[in-house]
């Protein structure tokens, strides 16, 4: 995951197509995806969560493969299960640094559960022959 300060962060240019803002209450289903590169997920406070299932239902229902963008209220104790959801880059909260939200993925190495990033659960990938199989079927 691609981590950015507040300072960093540059909202997308008045007119930019490839790049889309989109309010916690929108549903993703509603939205025009063509040649949208880039969609920013907002925040308004730590503890809403709505952009978590906005970033996974572009991923994984609506096959979105930009960038998505996580702003606002961004803690890092929030980063791992962003990345799980299917955000690829997040904009921490003005006065947090950068360099300590890499111990966030120190921390947890992988899971068992499957995500929006890789949707196979982890016994699937321990050398299961015949989801090997499955996955390069897939591919």
């Amino acid at each position: 995951m691609n981590i950015l300060t507040f300072e960093a962060h540059q909202a997308p240019a008045e007119g930019d197509a490839s790049t889309l803002v989109v309010d916690n209450t929108v549903d993703p289903r509603s939205i025009a995806l063509d040649g949208v590169q880039r969609i920013d997920l907002h925040f308004p406070k730590f503890t809403d969560g709505r952009a978590y299932s906005q970033a996974y239902l572009l991923r994984r229902r609506l096959g979105f493969t930009g960038e998505i963008r996580a702003t606002g209220d961004v803690l890092i104790d929030q980063l791992v299960q962003m990345a799980r959801s299917g955000f690829t880059t997040a904009v921490l909260r003005e006065g947090l640094k950068a360099d300590a939200a890499q111990r966030q993925f120190d921390r947890f190495k992988g899971f068992y559960q499957g995500d929006a990033a890789h949707p196979a659960p982890h016994f699937a990938e321990a050398g299961n022959a015949e989801a090997d199989v499955e996955r390069q079927v897939a591919a």
